[in-house]
């Protein structure tokens, strides 16, 4: 395994975290390559770069404080060196102050990396599935409402 080559990936993750935290876009987009392919959940879907920066910009802006964190991660390095997959687990909080919510989730990252020609590592493709999310009301702290479960669907066991 190319151990260099996965803490350059690890740092490029964690780089992509806070970039978007702190809504540094234009750091945020050199962690992506121009062609990103980027899929969260079932509704959104940006094919570039420019479409996807442009989205985030717009809706998270200066009104959503957010915090993600990303551990657990299971880089794999192809063959030729050039191109890596990555499993991360994802925890965020988005805080939306003028509506008084706070949002809470998990979910695993399916990531795709490239080795550019300027010898970086970039995402070219990201994705994520929720694995649960809660939303809790400010001022009200025994009030969370369970929104999204993936498992949820699942018929379950019945009671013998």
């Amino acid at each position: 395994m190319d151990l260099q080559a996965v803490g350059e990936i690890t740092r490029l993750k964690y780089r992509y975290a806070r970039t978007l935290d702190t809504k540094a876009w234009r750091e945020l987009a050199d962690t992506l390559t121009p062609d990103v392919n980027a899929v969260y959940g079932e509704y959104l879907s940006f094919e570039s770069r420019d479409a996807f920066i442009g989205f985030l910009e717009n809706t998270l802006g200066t009104r959503l404080i957010t915090e993600h964190t990303c551990s657990h991660p299971e880089i794999d390095i192809a063959e030729d060196g050039r191109t890596a997959t990555g499993v991360w687990l994802l925890s965020d909080t988005v805080i939306v102050p003028e509506d008084g919510m706070v949002l809470r989730g998990s979910a695993y990252y399916h990531d795709r990396y490239r080795l550019c020609e300027d010898g970086c590592w970039r995402i070219s493709e990201t994705s994520y599935q929720r694995n649960w999310e809660t939303v809790t009301r400010m001022g009200e702290p025994t009030s969370v409402t369970l929104t999204t479960n993936r498992w949820g669907l699942l018929q379950q066991p019945r009671a013998s």
